[in-house]
């Protein structure tokens, strides 16, 4: 019998990655993991985990001015002596000790399970050999797990090496004053949103007609109100074809975007949040004979088997549903499967998600227009209103909850929700959702009065278009 180093050695240590790992090794796999950066991954230690706590960092600018409805006041707020401050360099510092706290976490649930942590780059050399590079040192393994996620993608345009991507804005020394965001995506969304809450003049500069492309009509035309209205610029049918620094005033850096409608936008930083592409450059995985997809994912079926037998990929990195859970999920599958001898697949199908935007998204199901083509006739059921918060606080911003509903069998198909909290009701809706729950069972719920979710078992009418409204008078 062959003989290897290990019975499965890890590619990257992120969410996925690490799932799979310790899974493994707690079915007494040898198990290795190489990481070349920080062990966490993308999600803690330069996505979801430090971008939410800069989330919760920018909403504090609103509360306070929401504040002011229910009776509090800040001494000399409005001069900016005495009362509320901000500071960049704290927050980043504090959001820095709480990464670090994470990862020795991630390393130490390692440890516990007796997966090796191997701190260097690693590369395939075959289906059973990996390189690694910090020693030039060869290790073969009977199984590969790629998890290496995606990397942020920039566009090949003059002046490129101006902007900075997700990465650097979790670093920035300090906070320019203005900000052009480049995207229409979620992490766009999410840190124009950011920017905004923090003080700096954000424009979000958009190539396509409408922001957040794949969600629902109703969630893109609200969010967009929204946000305007908390004073982020919005432009969209326009892409920099371009970028040049201007002069400078003494420490203040001035960029200058050119756009694709021949005009040009200034300001003191510009950020690209226009996707991310799986993380397979010089990996060897051709050396391997891994196939990739055209975005240059690695190709995977659904057990996140490659079309080599011994290696296998998850997470971000076989670009199928970019999300943590859904990596930690395959992970867990993988491992379960290949040493656990209890094999199961995960489903993406009904899958949750969030965009934490101000004000914040939680969808999870079918938006409207694919319900209808893939359903046929459906049942919507939608509702707008101020949020009791807002009632004192005098805020000029609606919140939207919304069924999709299955016209035949009155399965609810999807829900929507933009306002506050919404992606902690989506999480509970979509349990519901996967039970098969019908809209009846939602009506023969009682409501939790008075909160905001309560309106999703008390919509009783049926959202008919103005237009069929009017034919029908």
């Amino acid at each position: 019998m062959t003989t290897y180093d290990y019975d499965l050695f890890v590619i990257g240590a992120g969410s996925g990655g690490v799932r799979a790992a310790r899974i493994a090794a707690n079915h007494g796999a040898k198990v290795a993991v190489a990481e070349e950066y920080r062990v966490g991954g993308t999600c803690v230690i330069r996505g979801c985990v430090p971008k939410k706590l800069l989330v919760y960092a920018a909403r504090f600018h609103g509360e306070f001015e929401d504040a002011k409805g229910f009776g509090w006041s800040f001494a000399g707020a409005d001069s900016g002596a005495g009362g509320a401050q901000f500071s960049w360099a704290t927050l980043i510092a504090n959001k820095d000790k709480e990464i670090d706290r994470l990862e020795k976490a991630y390393r130490a649930n390692l440890q516990r399970s007796k997966v090796e942590i191997v701190a260097t780059r690693a590369v395939l050399e075959g289906p059973q050999e990996v390189r690694l590079m910090k020693d030039n040192r060869k290790v073969t393994a009977k199984h590969i797990l790629v998890a290496t996620g995606g990397w942020p993608f920039l566009p090949d345009i003059p002046g490129i090496s101006h902007a900075i991507s997700s990465n650097e804005a979790f670093h920035l020394p300090e906070l320019p004053k203005s900000i052009i965001v480049v995207g229409g995506g979620y992490i766009a969304l999410e840190f124009a949103s950011i920017f905004n809450g923090l003080g700096v003049k954000t424009t979000l500069l958009y190539r396509g007609e409408k922001i957040l492309r794949g969600f629902d009509e109703d969630l893109r035309d609200d969010l967009t109100t929204a946000i305007r209205k908390r004073g982020i610029e919005v432009l969209t049918d326009a892409t920099p074809t371009g970028l040049e620094e201007l002069a400078a005033t003494g420490s203040v850096k001035k960029l200058r975007a050119h756009l694709s409608n021949g005009t040009t936008l200034d300001a003191g930083g510009i950020m690209y949040a226009t996707g991310r592409n799986p993380n397979t450059k010089n990996l060897g995985l051709d050396r391997a004979g891994v196939a990739l997809g055209a975005k240059g994912q690695i190709k995977v079926d659904g057990q996140s088997r490659t079309n080599v037998s011994s290696i296998y990929a998850v997470g971000d990195v076989t670009d199928r549903v970019n999300l943590t859970p859904v990596a930690i999920r395959e992970g867990h599958a993988f491992a379960d499967t290949v040493f656990g001898k209890a094999p199961w697949s995960a489903d993406h199908s009904l899958v949750p998600t969030a965009v934490f935007s101000e004000p914040e998204i939680g969808t999870v199901g079918l938006p409207e227009a694919e319900a209808r083509a893939k359903h046929g006739t459906v049942d919507i059921y939608k509702t707008r209103f101020r949020p009791m918060k807002y009632t004192l606080s005098g805020r000029d911003e609606r919140m939207l909850l919304k069924l999709v509903v299955d016209a035949s069998t009155q399965k609810v198909l999807g829900c929507h929700i933009l306002g506050p909290d919404a992606a902690e009701m989506a999480q509970m809706a979509a349990i519901a959702i996967r039970m098969g729950a019908t809209k009846i069972d939602f009506d023969r719920t009682m409501a939790l009065h008075p909160s905001a979710a309560e309106e999703f078992v008390t919509l009783r009418d049926k959202w008919v278009p103005p237009a069929a409204a009017a034919e029908s008078l």
